[in-house]
């Protein structure tokens, strides 16, 4: 019998950026997409600002708190750059332990966090994926974008 997972939908691409103030005018102003107002996520040590796209999101991230896993980004890529891309999964944890069945690493205990959207989130290693660090966010039954949620 063939296997039924599959992850779903491109969620979004999140960039890290040196000046979220910036980031955000040149995405609204230059480039004319509607943007969110900044959202302090503590638990992840981001604050982030998303970019609403006909197809997807671009979700900006800047460093909160001491510690945050950006600011080591950013040390390393002193103007930002690409930091991982969302991918929707109906069932985070069927997904978490069908993927480490399969050989995947997922960062952290393991466990969903919350993410931006209220939704659970988990990670999963770089260096299992080709150098691209993977975020797994459960949609569920959810729809499209572009119905002015975030």
């Amino acid at each position: 019998m063939p296997d039924a997972f599959a992850i779903g939908r491109l969620n979004h691409v999140a960039l890290v950026v040196d000046d979220l103030s910036a980031a955000t005018a040149t995405w609204r102003d230059t480039l004319g997409a509607t943007v969110s107002e900044p959202q302090a996520l503590p638990e992840h040590g981001v604050t982030v600002v998303f970019v609403d796209l006909p197809n997807t999101r671009i979700e900006l991230l800047a460093p909160l708190g001491d510690g945050s896993p950006v600011s080591r980004f950013l040390e390393k890529h002193r103007v930002g750059g690409m930091h991982h891309v969302c991918v929707e999964v109906e069932d985070i944890r069927s997904a978490r332990d069908h993927l480490i069945e399969r050989g995947a690493r997922v960062l952290g205990d393991g466990e969903p966090k919350t993410g931006a959207h209220g939704n659970p989130v988990l990670f999963l290693h770089p260096a299992d994926l080709h150098g691209t660090l993977l975020e797994l966010e459960e949609t569920g039954t959810r729809v499209g974008h572009g119905s002015g949620e975030h």
